[in-house]
């Protein structure tokens, strides 16, 4: 029997970034994953304070060079990728040089987010499945984590319903306590409409905020996971009530088990 394979799209991953739940999760559970027999594949941002040379980041000519349109406009995929040499485990990176060459993540130096943070997570998520597209590597698990990868969930279940490499793919989508105050802009859900995605599929998007975006990556995914110990009420209880299978908070001497067992339950 071929090895299940679990792709991890993580919105921040220690070292590239500062410690913090989420960017620990991003770094060990992958390589937990792998030294259970599971195939990985691990993507992020390449957000502009990841310097590339003290991480050894390369672009992958091969992947690069495609252009994704977002609002009408060309942007060009670039595809980098590093290694954590410990946990024999490569990165990959999706950047491009509008969205990404910032020495910022989500918000500016003054803690304001980022204008056009609405079209940055729509070019991640489709950058990160058009790349795995041309690896030609079809996951079993997509995981994905934070509510920067909120979009992936929408997109493999309407956009990419047809390709056989994500026919069988079974998305897991894990959410933390890293809401965010001020709503996307107005116009989101209009610039989501691609392929098959319909007006009434981002219905929920007409206020675009927080909690709407977790709603709609819930309702696409097959599964729930709590990443922290508390998260925002109003989401708990809609995780809850989805009838859906969800695993609750673990610390972390547990998780990467119970995350190993429910990838196996849901497959």
């Amino acid at each position: 029997m071929e090895n299940t394979k679990v792709l991890f799209i993580s919105q921040e991953i220690t070292p590239y970034l500062p410690e913090s739940k989420m960017s620990l999760i991003g770094r060990h559970l992958p390589q937990g994953i792998q030294e259970r027999g599971k195939e990985i594949r691990t993507f992020m941002p390449k957000y502009g304070s990841i310097n590339e040379r003290r991480n050894q980041l390369h672009e992958v000519i091969r992947l690069s060079g495609m252009n994704l349109i977002i609002n009408d406009t060309d942007h060009p995929l670039i595809i980098k990728v590093a290694s954590i040499q410990a946990a024999r485990m490569q990165v990959y990176f999706i950047d491009n040089e509008d969205y990404f060459q910032r020495k910022f993540m989500l918000k500016d130096e003054n803690e304001k987010p980022f204008e056009d943070n609405d079209e940055r997570t729509i070019f991640f998520a489709r950058g990160v499945l058009e790349t795995v597209k041309k690896l030609r590597w079809a996951p079993d698990i997509i995981h994905c984590h934070g509510w920067f990868t909120s979009l992936v969930p929408l997109y493999i279940k309407k956009a990419y319903n047809e390709d056989p490499l994500f026919a069988n793919s079974k998305i897991v989508y894990s959410v933390y306590d890293n809401d965010f105050d001020k709503p996307l802009k107005k116009e989101f859900k209009d610039k989501l409409l691609y392929e098959n995605i319909t007006k009434k599929d981002v219905d929920i998007l007409k206020d675009p905020n927080y909690i709407n975006l977790s709603k709609l990556a819930i309702e696409m995914s097959d599964a729930t996971i709590i990443g922290s110990e508390a998260i925002n009420p109003e989401i708990s209880s809609f995780i809850k009530n989805s009838k859906k299978p969800y695993l609750d908070f673990k610390n972390e001497e547990e998780y990467i088990e119970a995350y190993s067992n429910f990838y196996d339950e849901i497959l």
